[in-house]
C-alpha cells in the first residue's frame, strides 16, 4: 500500500523510480480504510536526504501511511530553503491540536553539543511534550534517541575516543521481541557518531528493554516495555552511498576521520561500498509501523484520555 504525501513534495519522482507507492490527498481519499498518520521531525541539515531515506522505508509496507513533516521554528535552516519548509512541513502550532498514530525524531548534527546547548532545545522539549498526548508510537534515530533518552531516563553523553563510522555487527538479544520479528540472530548496522550514551545505571530502568547490544559499543536498539517508544543509534535508514559521502566530506574538511570500517570492499574507496543493512532497515520499520498498526486507537481522539 502507498505513503500519502504532500503534491508536488521532489522526492516524490526519485520515489516512483524505486517502485516505492505514493498517492496523494484525492487519491487516499477513496481508499475505504483508515491511514496510519506518522509525523517526522527532520532535524537533519539535508531535509531531502532524509526525506527519501525515510520515506523508502516507509512506502514498503502494505498499510496507507499519512506522512507530515514537522521542522523547529527556532532554527533557522542553512541547508533547505525556507521556501521548502513553507511548502511541505508544518510547525508544533500548525498541527498541536492534531493527532498521530507515530511520530519519527532523526538524528541532528549537533551530538558535540551539550543538550542546553542545541538552539532549539526548548522548542524540542515541548515537542516531547506534546507527542506524550497526541502520539500513540515514538521511533527516535541517532541524536533523536540521545536527546530522548537523556529527557526520560536522565542517560549522560560520552565522548567517544574516535569516530564511530563505519558497519558494525550487531547481536540480536531478544529475537521474541515484536520489534525484532524476522531479525537474525546477528546484523550489520551503519554508525557515524562521535559520542555514545553512558549505561552504567541501565538496571534501574526495568522499563526499558535491550533489543541488540555489540560487545564494544554497548546497546544499538532499546524499547520501552510497551513498544510504544522506540530508540535506536544506528542509522539502518542510510542508503548505500551515505557513509562514502560523509567519509568524503570529511575528507575534504581536512578532519582526521578514518574511513568507515566494513564499507569498502578491501578498504579502497574506489569500490562501490557494501549495501549489507538494506533488509534490515526494512524489517525494522516494517515492524514498528505493524507494531503500531496493531495497538493504536482506532479513533485518535481517544489518545490522552
Amino acid at each position: 500500500m502507498p505513503i500519502k504525501i504532500i503534491e508536488g513534495l521532489p522526492v516524490k519522482t526519485r520515489l516512483e523510480a524505486e517502485n516505492v507507492f505514493t498517492i496523494d490527498a484525492s487519491r487516499a481519499m477513496t481508499q475505504d480504510i483508515r491511514p496510519l498518520r506518522i509525523v517526522i521531525l527532520n532535524l537533519m541539515p539535508k531535509k531531502e536526504e532524509t526525506e527519501l531515506h525515510l520515506l523508502r522505508l516507509l512506502g514498503n509496507t502494505p498499510l496507507q501511511v499519512d506522512i507530515e513533516f514537522l521542522y523547529t521554528e527556532t532554527h533557522k535552516s542553512k541547508n533547505t530553503p525556507t521556501s521548502h519548509l513553507q511548502k511541505f512541513y508544518r510547525t508544533l502550532d500548525e498541527i498541536k491540536d492534531e493527532r498521530f498514530d507515530g511520530m519519527i525524531i532523526t538524528g541532528a548534527p549537533v551530538e558535540k553539543l551539550d543538550f542546553n546547548q542545541v538552539d532549539y532545545i526548548e522548542e524540542l522539549e515541548e515537542i516531547l511534550k506534546w507527542s506524550e498526548t497526541h502520539v500513540f508510537s515514538r521511533f527516535f534515530i541517532c541524536w533523536g534517541a540521545q536527546f530522548a533518552l537523556n529527557h526520560y531516563y536522565d542517560f549522560d553523553k560520552i565522548t567517544l575516543p574516535s569516530k564511530l563510522f563505519g558497519i558494525f555487527k550487531y547481536k540480536n538479544i531478544l529475537p521474541s521481541h515484536p520489534l525484532m520479528r524476522g531479525f537474525d540472530d546477528q546484523f550489520e548496522v551503519p554508525q557515524s557518531r562521535h559520542t555514545r550514551m553512558d549505561f552504567s545505571t541501565l538496571d534501574q530502568h526495568p522499563d526499558l528493554k535491550v533489543l541488540s547490544v555489540h560487545p564494544d559499543f554497548g546497546p544499538d536498539i532499546l524499547s520501552t516495555s510497551d513498544s510504544r517508544d522506540l530508540y535506536i543509534f544506528g542509522h539502518l535508514e542510510y542508503e548505500r552511498d551515505t557513509l562514502r559521502t560523509e567519509y568524503e566530506r570529511d575528507v575534504e574538511k581536512g578532519l582526521d576521520t578514518g574511513m568507515p570500517h566494513n564499507y569498502f570492499p578491501d578498504d579502497d574507496s574506489n569500490n562501490p561500498p557494501y549495501f549489507n543493512w538494506k533488509s534490515h532497515g526494512h524489517l525494522l520499520f516494517n515492524n514498528w509501523l505493524n507494531e503500531t498498526y496493531q495497538n493504536t486507537y482506532y479513533d485518535l481522539n481517544d489518545l490522552g484520555k
